[in-house]
């Protein structure tokens, strides 16, 4: 079972890997070329949430919240997802001032995070027979970034999870190696410099911080 402390700090490590911080930066926007296609998107908040993705998500709860800011993300719920907001300076505008001036706008990110990632992802890792802190790091990082654990990853390597008998720390380290090696050579080239996560978990696997008792550096920024 993870503690409240550890899903504390487990969350804070994927915020750095996200946003570069502990707390993470709900006002980022950030515009990658990893969209369908390759095509740009934005991407945004804590645990940046993409434009093609779970973005609109955040912006309804917002917006059915009462946000200060509602009625000006109103006209834009049935663009996002839709047409590309890219160029549009006054939807990026009130993603940012949204999150710099409403505390509802955090809240509306962190129950999006929470429901669409942290809770599928605790799932996985229960139903799988996982129970080491690490372990649910691992795998909540890959379900903000790669969308759950994907099953081309899990095609790369033989060993089987907990739950089919396998043993937890092999699995672990046997899927972080083939996600690092998967995102590396991501056909998204946008994609491959993210490697910087499984790097830092790898390195975590190797000084045996499978409690995450011990700080972890997380791409240069260290998670006491």
């Amino acid at each position: 079972m993870i503690t409240d402390a550890q899903k504390k700090k487990i969350i804070q490590i994927v915020n750095v890997m996200e946003t570069g911080t502990p707390e993470g930066k709900y006002d980022q926007v950030t515009l990658l070329a990893d969209g369908k296609g390759g095509v740009k998107q934005i991407t945004y908040g804590r645990s940046q949430a993409t434009e093609q993705g779970n973005l609109k998500n955040i912006i309804e709860r917002y917006v059915n919240a009462g946000g200060k800011f509602a009625a000006n993300f109103e006209p834009y719920l049935p663009k996002i997802g839709k047409q590309s907001l890219v160029n549009d300076d006054e939807f990026k505008r009130l993603l940012k001032v949204s999150a710099q001036q409403d505390p509802i706008m955090h809240d509306a990110q962190d129950a999006t995070f929470e429901i669409l990632y942290y809770v599928p992802a605790t799932h996985f890792f229960n139903a799988e027979g996982f129970t080491l802190p690490l372990s649910m790091l691992v795998i909540y990082d890959s379900f903000i970034h790669s969308g759950g654990v994907p099953a081309v990853v899990r095609a790369r390597f033989p060993e089987k999870t907990p739950a089919n008998g396998g043993d937890e720390k092999a699995w672990v380290t046997a899927y972080t190696k083939a996600r690092q090696d998967w995102l590396a050579n991501h056909p998204k080239k946008a994609v491959r410099p993210s490697v910087y996560r499984t790097k830092s978990y790898l390195v975590a696997i190797q000084q045996d911080n499978w409690m995450l008792a011990q700080p972890l550096n997380a791409h240069g920024v260290i998670v006491p």
